[in-house]
């Protein structure tokens, strides 16, 4: 491609995840970030159930839920054809046609089907660059059970947990009480494994909050984490990069409601984000420091913000998770803890496409056929 030539970047958007919305107002953004001079913009809508659409103004037909007026599409997992098509009844059957030819794919799609290494997947058959963790990174970073396993091993601090199965939840619900009752006293927390934007998440204070919370999580995953509740602190900070990442400054959220519930994060706007967080300046290279190391641990690459707990009671640091595609709104804390670190959103977006096409350059260098010397 000549440097005359504009990108052809092709923005994911929806999704069949329970942050379907979530995603709708982060592509907002993204779009709007995206300088016209440098990309050739190409809107792609996922419905709740799945069906890929493009047209005109996608994301305004999602977003005010008019969309018979877009048309169906297909990515095909072919390595030689980096294109979209359309999907048109006939009398002979369906007929794919070229709808828009993709150099770069940025997905903003948080929670299942998007962030968990599924639609990576599909990319990844199609030898397609596109912008955020690969399968693994995305995978592990998404189930919150496996993503503390593996911060265990590599001695990045979690708090107590365990994984309990939906089945086990409607076959012996008691049962499972009576385990969740054995990580630690109440408070405890339980969340459904692979979702985000606090959905489906319960603070329990007693057995019969613990029963609502454990039925209410099932609904949105077949795995549900139990960990023990913390007085804690939200500390938050911002990854940047593919093997050598950085973070950014830390910073903190006061949430307005008990815990950083959805409301908290997205309807009552009386959260605040404190940016830095008033926490010494060696606790802040600490957070820094593990962030970069769970990072890594995962194999996470272009972009990921990494939540942690600070016990008010204690002082003790927990790291709770690791998004690999976190809130990208122009007031989500990602976006914002990078621009106090001197990165602005519109060029946050141009680094994340240049990281997504050098990782890109870097698979293909791996040999994919077995030559005996």
């Amino acid at each position: 491609m000549s440097k005359s030539e504009k990108l052809r970047v092709g923005v994911v958007l929806g999704g069949r995840s329970g942050e379907h919305e979530i995603s709708l107002r982060s592509a907002r953004s993204v779009l709007a970030a995206l300088d016209p001079q440098k990309y050739d913009v190409t809107q792609i809508g996922i419905t709740h159930e799945g069906v890929w659409l493009v047209g005109e103004n996608v994301l305004d037909a999602f977003t005010g839920g008019q969309v018979r007026g877009l048309t169906p599409a297909a990515l095909l997992p072919v390595p030689t054809r980096n294109e979209l098509y359309t999907i048109r009844p006939s009398q002979v059957g369906e007929i794919f046609e070229l709808f828009a030819a993709v150099d770069v794919v940025f997905p903003v799609l948080h929670g299942s089907f998007g962030e968990d290494g599924t639609i990576q997947g599909l990319f990844e058959m199609a030898n397609l660059a596109y912008v955020g963790a690969g399968v693994l990174g995305s995978s592990v970073g998404m189930d919150k059970g496996v993503f503390k396993d593996v911060m265990k091993s590599n001695q990045v601090p979690v708090v107590e947990y365990i994984i309990v199965l939906r089945r086990e939840i409607e076959s012996d619900i008691e049962s499972v009480i009576a385990k969740a009752e054995t990580v630690a006293p109440y408070p405890l927390f339980v969340k459904p494994a692979n979702l985000g934007s606090s959905v489906g998440v319960s603070k329990c204070r007693n057995r019969s909050d613990l029963y609502e919370g454990l039925m209410d999580a099932a609904r949105y995953d077949r795995r549900v984490l139990i960990e023990r509740g913390v007085n804690g602190r939200e500390i938050e900070v911002s990854v940047l990069g593919n093997d050598d990442p950085i973070a950014s400054t830390v910073g903190e959220i006061l949430p307005s409601g008990d815990f950083y519930t959805y409301e908290a994060k997205y309807i009552d706007n009386r959260s605040q984000l404190l940016i830095p967080a008033p926490i010494p300046d060696e606790l802040a290279d600490q957070v820094r420091s593990l962030a970069v190391r769970s990072f890594k641990a995962v194999d996470a690459a272009g972009l990921a913000r990494a939540d942690f707990l600070l016990d008010k009671d204690t002082d003790d640091l927990f790291l709770n998770e690791i998004n690999t595609i976190p809130g990208f709104t122009s007031i989500s804390m990602y976006p914002k803890l990078w621009n106090a670190s001197g990165i602005d959103y519109p060029t946050l977006v141009d680094r994340l496409i240049e990281l997504a096409l050098e990782r890109k350059v870097e698979r293909d260098r791996t040999v994919r056929r077995y030559d005996r010397a």
